[in-house]
């Protein structure tokens, strides 16, 4: 089948994939996979997001942000270099940022400061945030609701939410809902909640190595398995895979201001 899928949100670029690095971007292609968006997590991650843009330019695409889960105390100076990499280099979004209140409450403050700052910047740059909210939507919402604006546009990575907070979600324009792995796992109950959002604000990711889709579950995700996402989506839309896989490559298109 003639396709083209963008998996929107995948860490290829970290140890867990050193050793096959090749073999999974020839996978992705054989999979339809043309094109992997790459999250930075902070600093330490800026040389690796850069040295898989350079070995893969046709296949991938970088974006710049300081991860939630990476604020301490030393935030500003994260956010310094971040800032510095995300002007000078080519990237198309600022990400991943955000708040995630499940592993550690004690930088909340931060977290929220560090993710005010980062949405100035896409403003700034006219680029996109990717959001990472992990037990956080209602908090994420409320910075939102102060700085999101008609130029603002996004994606709420790996969405998790109840169908009224991606009700929530899906109020500020050019917003997209991130759909994953977890849309596939049978207990979620994530499919149905999302069952009223239209297939047009929907992007599809896999968040490699983490939350790797049905039927691979238990085992290291890859971008390849983009594809088993856009396939759940297919069946509990009831639309051609193809389809599937033309409407959410147009809206990343959309998002990350790009052609594939």
């Amino acid at each position: 089948m003639n396709m083209k899928i963008v998996d929107t949100h995948t860490h290829m670029y970290l140890d867990q994939f050193s050793d096959d690095i090749e073999a999974c971007m020839e996978r992705a292609r054989d999979n339809n996979i043309v094109l992997s968006a790459l999250p930075n997590i902070d600093s330490s991650t800026i040389d690796d997001v850069k040295a898989l843009m350079e070995k893969y330019p046709d296949q991938t695409i970088g974006m710049m942000g300081l991860h939630p889960c990476s604020v301490k105390e030393d935030y500003q100076i994260e956010l310094k270099s971040i800032y510095t990499e995300l002007k000078h280099g080519n990237y198309k979004a600022v990400g991943e940022i955000g708040i995630d209140l499940y592993w550690d409450k004690s930088f909340i403050q931060e977290q929220q400061d560090a993710f005010r700052e980062q949405i100035k910047w896409a403003k700034e740059l006219n680029l996109p945030i990717v959001i990472h909210a992990r037990e956080s939507l209602d908090e994420i919402f409320t910075v939102l609701d102060e700085l999101a604006d008609s130029d603002l546009r996004g994606v709420f990575h790996c969405f998790i939410g109840t169908a009224e907070q991606a009700k929530k979600a899906l109020s500020y324009e050019g917003f997209y809902l991130g759909i994953g792995g977890v849309y596939t796992f049978k207990n979620s109950g994530l499919a149905d909640a999302l069952m009223n959002v239209p297939i047009e604000r929907m992007v599809v990711e896999t968040d490699a190595p983490y939350l790797t889709p049905a039927p691979h579950r238990g085992k290291r995700n890859e971008t390849a398995f983009t594809l088993h996402v856009a396939e759940k989506i297919a069946e509990k839309k009831q639309l051609p895979l193809k389809k599937v896989s033309e409407i959410t490559t147009a809206n990343a298109c959309h998002l990350f201001k790009i052609n594939v």
